[in-house]
């Protein structure tokens, strides 16, 4: 079994590709993993769909073939050329996979380094897969790991002390843009996580707060729990409060933009617009002195400002990653020698039961005598095995153990590849 991770995101794809490979809900994910998995060579899998990146992690027996289905499937399914996707795919194998997923949830390979939500969003979606019977104890090691990585990178720095995300880089652009956002209103929406944020972020810099959302009860519990500076608004009237209002904060799930270019309406009054959302929420066509729009590619790029002082703690965090990394690669080894000893033991107990069964048949010793003869037979090679299998699991997790590991199981012919790979998914 071998790790690998295709990776699509802000570092090698430019919006545009990003929103052209996204996917659009957790059915279509779902449908990916389904088509992914049936191929024999690949054991599970799950893809983390953020505004930022789009990973499918995988285990799998064979990388290369694995590659060329992930794109492969992707071109059919959303229609792109696959030497395209192959130019903007980044792949990482084995250690640099795993290394690859530690920096994603440790929140080191984001668009703003320390963001809290990557956590939760990757666990989500191995979630999502898990529960869709395409991801299991394999999959689920690598993240536990991640996890505790995290988890440690939280503790040992102060990367996260202040957290930061999208939506705070957009509120603090607004606050350094107009000074002040004190009494003023911005325009939220979207009621999910990243709408959630801008709105905290509003109520902290002074300003009220209405929220919009395609689901009203949804928007409204936000309100509930943000306080009375928050308000409800009305879908339908979006074109209304944007041409009303000079703030517009929008994160929806939205696939085809929700402010095109019929609604605006030319005001004197200057607008700023943050569009934090993939596929963009606000049409790019829309083009106005007085509009400043931001996509979330303009974000990362103020952000980059913002984190001089978090390089150093960076660094220690890398450190961090890179130890957590070479532990799980030991563990990883350490478990693969288990089943080589226990088909070892397997194949001499078959060999005895085999030869006790022909002496017998020969003549050689009375039937009443071959189960005593099969004992004193295995005590005798799990004595001679003792010293090598102690010394097969002090040298499992050294660096070389691997290609140890895959000459003892050449040199007693020992198969380890013989479960099925699909036991973990559901029938």
């Amino acid at each position: 079994m071998q790790y690998m991770v295709v990776s699509f995101n802000y570092k090698s794809c430019s919006l545009e590709e990003r929103e052209s490979i996204a996917f659009k809900d957790e059915d279509e994910i779902k449908s990916f993993l389904n088509t992914l998995t049936d191929f024999e060579f690949i054991q599970e899998a799950f893809v983390v769909n953020t505004c930022n990146r789009v990973d499918i992690v995988v285990a799998t027996k064979d990388n290369f073939a694995t590659y060329h289905a992930i794109l492969g499937i992707l071109s059919k399914t959303k229609s792109l050329n696959f030497y395209s996707l192959e130019k903007s795919a980044k792949r990482y194998e084995e250690d640099c996979a795993i290394e690859h997923i530690f920096n994603v949830v440790s929140s080191l390979d984001s668009m703003v380094v320390g963001e809290a939500q990557i956590t939760g969003q990757v666990k989500e979606a191995f979630r999502v897969s898990f529960n869709n019977g395409t991801a299991g104890k394999e999959l689920n090691r690598l993240l536990s790991y991640a996890t505790k990585c995290a988890a440690e990178v939280r503790n040992s720095t102060n990367i996260s002390e202040h957290p930061i995300s999208i939506a705070s880089v957009a509120v603090a652009q607004a606050e350094e843009e107009l000074e002040s956002l004190s009494g003023m209103v911005g325009v939220v929406i979207g009621s999910g996580d990243m709408g959630k944020l801008a709105s905290k972020h509003l109520l902290r810099a002074g300003a009220d707060v209405v929220i919009v959302s395609r689901n009203k009860d949804h928007a409204q519990a936000l309100a509930d729990d943000l306080g009375e500076n928050v308000k409800v608004g009305s879908y339908e009237k979006i074109a209304t409060y944007i041409n009303k209002y000079r703030l517009l904060f929008s994160a929806t799930a939205s696939q085809e933009p929700i402010i095109t270019e019929d609604m605006v309406l030319d005001q004197k009054i200057d607008r700023l617009w943050f569009d934090m959302a993939i596929p963009r929420d606000i049409d790019n066509s829309i083009n106005r002195d007085n509009i400043n729009i931001y996509y979330i590619d303009n974000l990362q790029e103020i952000s980059k400002s913002n984190h001089a002082l978090r390089k150093e703690q960076a660094v220690i965090a890398a450190d961090i990653v890179k130890r957590y990394k070479e532990e799980f690669l030991k563990w990883l080894q350490a478990l693969a020698v288990e089943p080589v000893i226990k088909q070892m033991r397997l194949n001499i107990e078959l060999i005895v039961k085999e030869e006790s069964a022909r002496v017998v048949s020969k003549g050689f010793i009375p039937k009443e005598y071959q189960e005593n003869l099969e004992y004193m037979a295995v005590q005798l090679f799990d004595k001679f095995l003792h010293s090598p299998t102690k010394k097969l699991r002090e040298v499992s997790k050294e660096s070389e153990a691997s290609e140890v590991i895959d000459a003892i199981k050449h040199i007693f012919s020992i198969d380890t590849n013989s479960v099925d790979p699909k036991k973990y998914k559901k029938g």
